[in-house]
């Protein structure tokens, strides 16, 4: 399966991107919105997993630019530091599959991966 995993803080993004490929996913990890539109022009991911807020653009305009311009139903997983009921509301009236706040445990994520991908198979 494959992972695109958009997060501008490093050691996240590394860490997380370690831990995933090592639970047998292929990962590609970029930091910012314009490096995520870049990844979705050219390649198809199974699951997308981004960051509420990064340089460029941040979470909702990866759900915009997937599911209206790309038109895909990947699952979006979306991260945040920020629990805000509003921003989580708003991420999956717009298209999220699932919003997880920071910090979360990597173990908690890739249940959350895991049971997206498996309603995908079905």
């Amino acid at each position: 399966m494959n992972i695109l995993f958009a997060e501008d803080d490093d050691l996240l993004r590394n860490s997380l991107t370690f831990y995933l490929k090592n639970n047998g996913f292929n990962v590609t990890s970029v930091s910012n919105g314009l490096e995520v539109k870049d990844q979705l022009k050219n390649t198809p991911f199974d699951l997308i997993i981004t960051d509420l807020n990064m340089p460029f653009f941040g979470g909702m305009e990866v759900i915009n630019f997937v599911r209206n311009e790309l038109k895909s139903s990947a699952p979006i997983i979306v991260l945040t530091s920020f629990g805000v009921e509003k921003a989580e509301l708003d991420a999956f009236e717009i298209g999220a599959s699932e919003f997880i706040s920071k910090p979360f445990s990597p173990s908690v994520l890739k249940a959350r991966i895991d049971k997206l991908l498996s309603k995908r198979t079905v």
